[in-house]
């Protein structure tokens, strides 16, 4: 009779073992279904996400190879590429329809920003986003079972020793960033929809990469040219404008 029971007990945790990692990695397949489905809706780019891994017990998990394509009009490699983002997400609120993710952690992501004169990649990315903020027509608006449209709220964003590198081929230019840090995401509003959410994060992100180009203006103008730099300088005035003044 006991060694029965223990055939039993043992049977069950296996059984439970097996439920558990089959739900991980549907939790992982969804989330990088859903990023490769809405990303580029948002971006108007490429987008890929190599891979996800999510534990529903934890909520922690981890996002590998999210590469974002540059914009019409631009070279055909990425405008960035984060190699892995950690995530801390509360537990089974990823089913519903307010997600509620404690922090999301990017270290050591890599921007490429190219320039023509008055413009850059990076600022068409940020309009993009922009452009498809509260437009429902373009897919972006994911919905629960309930219907409901899934809405985020991010608690905390940080991003941590980030590179740009300024131009493309043999001129280009490696520059450190800033880092970026971020709090209380759709707190306020109840959550924000993955496109509110992606421009009030490319915003600062944006903002991050004109920093690191224009306070390196003087290293762009001896590798570079003067009208790099001079290039660098309007942009960052044009985005400057877009956030009513504010970098």
């Amino acid at each position: 009779m006991k060694n029965k029971l223990l055939y039993i007990l043992g049977g069950l945790a296996v059984l439970v073992l097996v439920v558990f990692f089959s739900v991980e990695l549907f939790l992982g397949s969804i989330v990088t279904a859903a990023v490769n489905r809405i990303a580029p809706t948002i971006t108007q780019t490429k987008v890929e996400l190599k891979s996800a891994h999510i534990s529903p017990l934890s909520g922690s998990g981890t996002l590998t190879g999210l590469a974002v394509g540059n914009p019409k009009g631009w070279s055909d490699g990425n405008a960035f590429y984060l190699g892995k983002i950690h995530i801390s997400v509360q537990p089974f609120s990823i089913f519903g329809d307010h997600i509620i993710v404690n922090e999301i952690l990017i270290d050591e992501p890599q921007f490429t920003y190219e320039t023509k004169i008055v413009s850059s990649n990076i600022n068409d990315l940020l309009k993009n986003v922009e452009a498809t903020a509260g437009d429902k027509s373009t897919g972006a608006q994911p919905t629960a079972k309930n219907g409901k449209p899934i809405k985020f709220e991010v608690r905390h964003f940080k991003m941590t020793n980030g590179k740009v590198t300024l131009g493309v081929g043999k001129a280009a230019l490696p520059l450190p960033m800033p880092p970026i840090e971020l709090t209380d995401l759709g707190t306020k509003e109840g959550g924000i929809t993955p496109d509110r959410l992606a421009f009030a994060v490319m915003r600062s992100v944006t903002s991050g990469v004109v920093s690191a180009t224009t306070q390196a203006a003087t290293q762009i103008g001896s590798t570079a040219g003067a009208a790099a730099a001079e290039g660098a300088k309007r942009v960052g005035e044009g985005i400057k404008g877009l956030f009513g003044g504010k970098p």
